[in-house]
């Protein structure tokens, strides 16, 4: 007895010894990066959060292989890495939502899961790594997102204040501006940026789908055209690279203000005194689709929200929101609402899984259309289906309806559907009243008409 006692008790010694030693962090000598870096290789991060990963051998078994496809298909539907260990390499910036992702992950000790970390003794996180992880995070914030405009004590937060204001032409402004609220872009010189983006109703018009040309009726919902500049793609599926490539769509389409072609916007604003004119002085060749996109680009650069309640609060007013949407934005990180909507435009950084922790479509019960299939619309990848570029919080009180597809009639609607669908959690009446308290501190200063 007292020999079997023995074994067992050396065994455990010898795993225990093992662990350590197969567990053990990146030499403090190393640069955050060099550490992080040491970390996602030991981690085997990119084993499953990645599109392309390196099966397991035994991924092809009966039993265990559903068990392990299951969990990659899961970890991709979380978040595809392979950008962000490559900028890691690189010593580049990595993206806001992949350093909030890795952060909150870290912070809860969600990764990797234990049925991994058995299976790959060298994969856990122990806590010298969760720590360096950590400084890594901040660091990388402080290099790459520092921000002058927010207090010391906010530095290190996943939301931060919005600029009052960026560099323009000023000149290229006032003849954005001018273009802005043109009918001439449209095929019947009745609609203009201004019909479905209404600095009245937010930026975008209120309606569930936008009316266009002929009353025709667009199938998603318009997003706000403020802060527009801060989102890394323009539309909700991501077709324009940018604020100019953003500008050349609406003219074309059929349904929104169906120009035939550029050509035949040119000549009519070339009939616009005032138009050619200013377009002359600022173009030396004048009036083409390239300059029309370009101005329009210009003047959406100024339409900026800044200084709303919170932003003061993350600028040190700590009186700036009530105590109640305090506590609703650490409901708001706590929730990993942050993940997503971070930065300074609280959103707009990344395409996300509409239904990651259930069936959106299948509970919405109508018919798929096209918009819903949001950037597999553009992309061959099936893993890109019902994934949209997430929409900026910003001004969100002013915005309803919610979602693509409108379905969300009122923010308190939109918390509850995000928390059942995103989240996978059904939290309690007062914790959504203290969110919403603080969404409603995101409304900031409305560019005048």
């Amino acid at each position: 007895m007292k020999k079997t006692i023995g074994i067992v008790l050396i065994l455990l010694i010898g795993v225990y010894l093992t662990y350590r030693l197969v567990n053990k962090a990146p030499s403090s000598e190393l640069t955050t990066n060099e550490q992080m870096v040491e970390i996602m290789n030991s981690g085997q991060c990119l084993a499953c959060h990645n599109l392309n990963p390196d099966k397991p051998f035994y991924a092809s078994w009966p039993i265990v292989g559903k068990i392990v496809m299951a969990d990659i298909i899961k970890a991709q539907s979380e978040i595809d890495l392979t950008s962000a260990y490559n900028a890691l390499i690189n010593g580049e910036k990595v993206d806001v939502v992949s350093l909030n992702k890795i952060e909150k992950t870290i912070m809860d000790n969600n990764m990797p899961q234990a049925k991994y970390y058995l299976a790959h003794w060298g994969s856990s996180i122990n806590r010298a790594e969760k720590q360096m992880v950590l400084n890594w995070v901040k660091e990388h914030r402080a290099t790459y997102y520092n921000n002058d405009l927010v207090a010391d004590k906010w530095k290190n937060e996943p939301v931060q204040p919005i600029p009052d204001k960026l560099e323009t032409d000023e000149n290229k402004v006032r003849l954005g501006k001018m273009l802005y609220y043109s009918t001439l872009l449209s095929a019947d010189n009745t609609i203009s940026c201004a019909s479905c983006h209404d600095f009245d109703k937010g930026g975008t018009d209120n309606r569930p789908f936008s009316v266009g040309y002929l009353e025709q009726v667009g199938g998603v919902n318009a997003p706000t055209v403020f802060n527009a500049y801060f989102n890394f793609v323009q539309f909700w599926d991501g077709r324009a690279e940018n604020l100019a490539a953003q500008a050349a769509g609406p003219p074309l389409n059929p349904i929104e203000m169906a120009s035939k072609d550029f050509d035949e916007i040119c000549i009519k604003l070339a009939g616009n005194q005032e138009i050619a004119m200013t377009f002359n002085e600022i173009y030396p060749d004048g009036i083409t689709e390239k300059n029309i996109c370009d101005a329009i680009a210009e003047f959406e650069k100024t339409l900026l929200t800044p200084n709303c309640p919170f932003d003061q609060y993350l600028k040190g007013d700590d009186n700036a929101i009530s105590e109640n949407a305090k506590s609703g934005y650490e409901l708001f990180k706590k929730y990993n609402c942050a993940t997503c909507h971070g930065g300074i435009n609280i959103g707009g950084q990344s395409y996300e899984l509409l239904g990651l922790k259930a069936d959106y479509f299948k509970d919405r019960g109508t018919t798929l259309t096209e918009e819903d299939y949001g950037r597999g619309k553009q992309e061959e990848d099936i893993y890109y289906d019902h994934r949209f570029k997430t929409p900026t919080l910003r001004n969100l009180t002013l915005t309803a309806p919610y979602f693509h597809d409108a379905t969300q009639a009122t923010i308190e609607d939109a918390v509850k559907a995000m928390m059942k669908y995103e989240i996978g959690k059904n939290i309690s009446e007062d914790e959504v009243k203290l969110l919403v308290e603080f969404l409603e501190t995101l409304t900031g200063e409305i560019p005048q008409k």
